[in-house]
């Protein structure tokens, strides 16, 4: 059996393009920002952001451009693609590899009442009067887990 899924979470990194297909059928391309925070060997916070590129089809793709914009959360939920074209200018041969998304979840929206939360927000930041889950500053141990 074989599976290709993706799920991520982040927040958009520019307006998203909406186009058409030939077909008629409707098109949305954006990027999703996601970042991971870590304790490198010497106890230094270390932070690193990774661009997804994600496309949307259909009715789905029209309510993403609709509400969607610059800074907001999305919850994407897909299959990772590569497609391969040839270049028109150089000729040579170009790849990209997104997120084709099945399914999509907008996140909190933010304090200014637009969609997704406020815009320039850093990636994983939180609303201020949403809750926020503190974790602790200390590593844990596995040794001292009971199981």
């Amino acid at each position: 059996m074989y599976l290709n899924k993706a799920i991520i979470i982040g927040n958009l990194t520019r307006d998203p393009e909406l186009r058409s297909l030939p077909s008629g059928v409707k098109v949305c391309s954006f990027a999703l920002a996601t970042n991971r925070v870590w304790k490198d060997k010497n106890g230094v916070r270390q932070e690193s952001a990774d661009y997804h590129n994600i496309v949307a089809f259909g009715r789905q793709a029209e309510t993403v451009a609709q509400y969607m914009k610059k800074g907001s959360s999305m919850l994407i939920e897909g299959r990772i693609q590569t497609r391969s074209w040839e270049d028109k200018t150089s000729g040579e041969k170009k790849y990209r590899t997104e997120i084709v998304a099945e399914r999509t979840q907008f996140g909190p929206k933010g304090a200014g009442g637009g969609a997704g939360m406020n815009e320039g927000a850093k990636v994983g930041s939180q609303p201020e009067e949403a809750d926020s889950i503190e974790y602790p500053e200390e590593d844990i141990n596995p040794e001292d887990i009971p199981f």
